[in-house]
This record gives structure tokens, C-alpha cells and sequence, in this order.
């Protein structure tokens, strides 16, 4: 009697249908880029602070206002012989002031100018946070696929192993053990099917969603594609790294950095301001008593002074606020950077640790398929039972669903890397691309 395992590229190929439309991971990202309601609300509140950082620079500019007002008085004379008589006044005035010395527009406009780069690290911080996402559904789905395709196969070598225990019973040359064991390992192998056919819907469903793309097909990694080792470097070079580029840590520091500015502001109410104030307008007066009109244009130019002398304490008390709210700041800069070098440990660590088990589990895979030979060979000759080629074709396909997973864990691994240490790209994602068919 000779055994036999369904091809596993038979398998794949009855589980990855339709890849001739499959898309490719950069494919899908540009997609999503498109469709994905996080990056477009992130794209809004970058242009939001674009145009608030433009705000700032009218601190410093000139102002200029046009006004005009129009008065008309009715004299109904009730003591004298005089008659009734009607008055009107016209009266416009433009005026313009530019702030000379003011310490707090100065400090509000330079904060202005810190939006820009808030705007910059916040945008930065989704486009490598949807690159994740959407490699993080991707991949999902690919270990999906492949987990279905393996217990496909699976339930096939499963199905021929019952098929013959039920003939090998019947003419006497085993027991109903054999058969039982079998029908047994085949009811559990048809459950984890239904199981992993519904992992792999729901995983598709996910995808669809991150991406806006009905029936997304992704295509699947090379066979003997090569990863990427991007963790060649140490762990602290990468902590470096994310200390220079990482966009929580960038917007910390920002953040100190206008906490001090609103210090500024603060200590500002106890200064001076000086500003220079121009305007010239003209006043017409009409009257029914008097046939001739007067007209009068005054144009002025001056500097106004202000010096605050005492405001109740409201200035040395919001002082005080800021100054904590700087120490805050600090604060929250120093956890960034702490929790930015631990996320960015872990996932050198994970990259490194997953690299191992992917070599361990190749070795695991040879070793696994040379045990099942051995036990095919045992029970042909009659020094192995049904249940130890049960066993070892179920150790197999679970090092192989492993192998296959901890392949993508490791691709995947890389970007959270990437992203952990601020420098992601899409560069990255096609580069992962070029491994996949």
C-alpha cells in the first residue's frame, strides 16, 4: 500500500483563485490612501494647521479698518419763533496701526511657525500608520489563504489515509482502530477547515474595508523568496534613529517648544507695547437753517504706549500656569522618547526573534516531512500504526501553516520596525513587493 499527500502547489493553487487580478501591496496602500477615513481626516487637520500657522503672521502686520457713520437730528423748536429745523452729519475714517513692540504677538507668531511642523510629524505619523495597517490586513489574509490551503491538503492526505484503513479493514489486514483513528483525525481536520474558511472571510472583509477595494486578491510570497534582513544594525542604532525621526517624539518636543513661547507670552503682560497708528477721515455737517455746509479732513499719525501697571495678579498667576504647563511638557517629551526606545527594542527584538524562527522552522519543515516518510515506510512494513502517520503528516502541515505565518510576521515585523524608528516609507513597501508574485 502507498501513501500519498495531495501536491501542496495543487492546493494553493484550488485556494488562490483568481489571482490573475490580484493586487499588489502598493497597489492596495495607494488605494487605501484614497479611501481610508483616518489618513483623509489627518490630511484635512494638516491643511487645518497649515492655515493656522498662516494666522500667526498677522501678529506682526499692519492693521487697517474703514469706518463711517451717518447722524441726522430732527429741532422741533417749542420756546421761540425760530423755525424747526434738521441737522445731518457724514463722517468716514481710515486707520491703520502696526505693532512696533509687542512681545507677545512675536512669541504667538513664532509658535504659529511650530504648526507647520506639527502639521509635517502628524501627517508623517498616519501615512506609516496606514502603511502598517494596510500590511497588517494584507498579510492577515495571505496567512489565511495559506492556512486554509494547508488543512485543504491536509484533509486530502487525511481523507486517503481513511480511505485506506477502511480497505485495509475490510480485507482483514488491519483493525477498526485504524479506522476509527482515521475517521476521527478526518472529522477534526473537515472542522479546522470550516474554521480556517471562515478566519479567511473574515480576514477579507478586513481587507476590503481598509482599502475601499471589493474582493481584494493579494498576492502571495515568492516560493524561496529571500526576506529582508533590515535589522542588520543593533537595537540602539535603531533607538537613535527613532530618537531623531520618530513623529511622537517630534511632536513632543514641539510641544515644549510652545509650552516655552506661551511662557514667553505670559511673562509679556508685565511689558510695555508700542504701536504706531495712522488714520485720516473727513466729517460733512448739513443743517436746513443754514444754506452753506461744513466740511472738515483731519488726518493724524502717532505712536501708542501702553505700560501695564496692575491687573489684580492675573498676569503672575497665568505665569505660573504656563510655567507648569512647560513642565508638563518636559514631561511628556521624556515619556515619548522612553515609550518611542521600548516600542522600537521590542520590535528589533520581535524582527530578530522571528528571522530565528523562521530558520528553525525550515529545519522543523525537513525534519517533519523525513518523519512522516519514515512512518509511511513503518506501517507499510508493519512497525508503525495508523495514528503515527496521522501524527506526524498533522505535525507536518502545522509546521508548515507556521513557517508560512512566521514569514509574514517577519515582513510585517520589518515595517513596525521601520515605523517604531520614524523612517518608514513607501520605499519599504516596494520592496516587500518585489517578494511577493
Amino acid at each position: 500500500m502507498k501513501l500519498r499527500l495531495l501536491p501542496l502547489t495543487l492546493s494553493l493553487a484550488a485556494v488562490l483563485t483568481g489571482t490573475a487580478h490580484a493586487q499588489s501591496l502598493v497597489q492596495l496602500y495607494e488605494a487605501a490612501k484614497g479611501y481610508d477615513a483616518s489618513f483623509k481626516a489627518a490630511q484635512a487637520q494638516y491643511q487645518a494647521n497649515l492655515a493656522k500657522a498662516e494666522q500667526a503672521k498677522a501678529l506682526l502686520r499692519p492693521t487697517a479698518g474703514l469706518g463711517a457713520t451717518v447722524s441726522e437730528s430732527d429741532f422741533d423748536n417749542k420756546t421761540s419763533t425760530n423755525a424747526d429745523a434738521r441737522y445731518g452729519t457724514r463722517t468716514t475714517t481710515l486707520s491703520a496701526s502696526q505693532p512696533l513692540f509687542r512681545p507677545a504677538n512675536l512669541a504667538g507668531y513664532r509658535q504659529g511657525l511650530k504648526q507647520v511642523d506639527v502639521a509635517q510629524a502628524q501627517l508623517k505619523a498616519a501615512e506609516q500608520d496606514l502603511i502598517v495597517r494596510v500590511s497588517q490586513a494584507y498579510f492577515d489574509v495571505l496567512t489565511a489563504q495559506e492556512s486554509l490551503a494547508f488543512v485543504k491538503a491536509q484533509k486530502s492526505a487525511v481523507s486517503e489515509q481513511l480511505a485506506a484503513a477502511k480497505r485495509n479493514f475490510e480485507v482483514g489486514t488491519s483493525t477498526i482502530t485504524d479506522t476509527r483513528e482515521a475517521q476521527a483525525r478526518f472529522d477534526l481536520v473537515t472542522a479546522q477547515e470550516i474554521a480556517a474558511e471562515n478566519d479567511l472571510r473574515v480576514k477579507k472583509l478586513a481587507l476590503d474595508q481598509s482599502v475601499g477595494t471589493n474582493n481584494a486578491q493579494p498576492l502571495a510570497l515568492k516560493a524561496g523568496a529571500a526576506l529582508i534582513t533590515t535589522a542588520g544594525a543593533d537595537a540602539e542604532t535603531w533607538v537613535q534613529q527613532a530618537t531623531a525621526q520618530s513623529p511622537a517624539i517630534e511632536q513632543a518636543r514641539i510641544g515644549l517648544e510652545v509650552a516655552q513661547l506661551e511662557t514667553e507670552k505670559a511673562k509679556a503682560g508685565h511689558m510695555p507695547t508700542l504701536d504706531l497708528t495712522a488714520s485720516y477721515g473727513g466729517t460733512r455737517f448739513r443743517g436746513d437753517a443754514s444754506p452753506s455746509r461744513v466740511n472738515n479732513n483731519t488726518g493724524t499719525i502717532g505712536l501708542a504706549f501702553n505700560l501695564p501697571l496692575y491687573a489684580g495678579y492675573a498676569t503672575q498667576n497665568r505665569i505660573q500656569e504656563t510655567v507648569s504647563l512647560e513642565e508638563k511638557a518636559r514631561n511628556d517629551l521624556d515619556g515619548a522618547q522612553r515609550t518611542v526606545s521600548q516600542a522600537t527594542r521590542t520590535a528589533f527584538f520581535g524582527v530578530q526573534s522571528g528571522l530565528g524562527q523562521v530558520k528553525a522552522l525550515e529545519a522543523a519543515e525537513a525534519s517533519s516531512q523525513s518523519a512522516l516518510d519514515a512512518n509511511k515506510l513503518g506501517y507499510q512494513v508493519g512497525v508503525r500504526i495508523n495514528i503515527d502517520v496521522l501524527n506526524s503528516q498533522s505535525q507536518l502541515f502545522q509546521t508548515k501553516r507556521d513557517l508560512a505565518k512566521a514569514r509574514y510576521d517577519v515582513l510585517l515585523g520589518q515595517l513596525k520596525l521601520r515605523q517604531a524608528a520614524g523612517v518608514l516609507k513607501v520605499e519599504d513597501v516596494l520592496n516587500i513587493s518585489k517578494l511577493l508574485k
